[in-house]
């Protein structure tokens, strides 16, 4: 159901909840947004305070909602946003910033179209099909949409060296009486940070500034970036992460999500919106990124975006496991 919010998003698909929070760091409302086809909205990191949490000063993980529509994730998200004083890196707006409707004219409003960001990861051609009438609907919404991508060169040795160091600041103290009862992708992410010298400790910092203001740049033209939200279709519960995508060889558990953790590493807002299916009936989600801190926009064009196809309203086919090939349709009957 894809990822640590992957059972929020799970519940919310299958009716059992309204909405729910969850926490993204590489792509955990992002990718269970697109895997279960609701939506996962990472917020500009501040905008709701992570509390508790060892680094206050933390901005690379994000709280946000996870609904079935972006009304509903933009109510849960009017709750949760806010200042709070126990964190240095929260914003001062109100929720009730995010509580106006969202409806909004795109007319000549551009965005940059960016199936694979610019070449930065290969995607499975399912996922490409699926997402390709995407670009027509947003031309139908008056949106100027042009293919660009922002060079995120940087992002990914600065997102995974400060990554190795959150693990540290979080769970090291824990691996040292614990480490048996880990799993073992964590204890790899401990001890990637406990490897870590000062100099490239202080080069991820300076990389990661360097990308913000690429990104920061690259939104002087457009208003918005639309990419695959997740590089592949949902894939078997029992396979523990994606080793390979059109026959090249991914280089650690965690680059089928480059889609999303480069996106990170730039601290822009970002949403997963249910966008199509695969020709097997598996979703997939489009990612929409906005300007720092303009969340109320990433939500609104997403608002949009979703009446216009109301993919949202599919409901992706159950298969139990008692009677392989049994499917069922709406999970509001169960």
């Amino acid at each position: 159901s894809g990822g640590s919010s992957g059972g929020a998003a799970a519940a919310v698909a299958s009716g059992m909840l309204p909405f729910a929070e969850g926490s993204d760091l590489g792509s955990s409302l992002r990718n269970p947004g697109s895997f279960c086809n609701v939506v996962g909205f990472r917020p500009t990191p501040g905008r709701v305070p992570n509390w508790p949490f060892p680094n206050t000063w933390d901005t690379l993980w994000s709280i946000g909602p996870i609904a079935r529509t972006v009304e509903d994730a933009a109510l849960l998200f009017s709750a949760m946003a806010g200042p709070d004083a126990r964190v240095p890196t929260s914003q001062a707006e109100p929720g009730t910033t995010f509580a106006h409707p969202l409806a909004r004219s795109f007319r000549k409003v551009r965005v940059a179209w960016s199936p694979d960001l610019g070449g930065a990861f290969p995607v499975d051609a399912r996922v490409t099909r699926a997402l390709a009438p995407a670009r027509s609907v947003l031309e139908s919404l008056g949106c100027i949409v042009e293919e660009a991508a922002p060079d995120l060169a940087d992002a990914d040795e600065a997102f995974q060296v400060q990554r190795a160091v959150g693990f540290v600041e979080a769970y090291s103290e824990l691996l040292k009486t614990q480490r048996a009862l880990m799993k073992d992708t964590v204890v790899w992410n401990i001890e990637q940070g406990l490897a870590l010298d000062a100099a490239r400790i202080a080069n991820a910092n300076v990389l990661r500034s360097k990308v913000f203001h690429a990104m920061r740049t690259f939104f002087e033209r457009y208003e918005f970036l639309v990419l695959p939200t997740v590089q592949v279709p949902p894939f078997p519960f029992d396979q523990p992460y994606v080793t390979e995508i059109n026959g090249v060889k991914l280089g650690n558990y965690m680059e089928w999500m480059k889609s999303n953790y480069l996106i990170t590493a730039t601290s822009h807002p970002a949403i997963s919106v249910p966008a199509g299916f695969t020709d097997d009936e598996l979703p997939v989600g489009l990612q929409i990124v906005g300007r720092y801190r303009d969340d109320f926009g990433v939500l609104q064009l997403a608002h949009a975006f979703e009446g216009a196809t109301e993919v949202w309203k599919r409901r992706p086919l159950f298969v139990t496991p008692a009677k392989a090939g049994a499917q069922f349709g709406d999970a509001h009957d169960r």
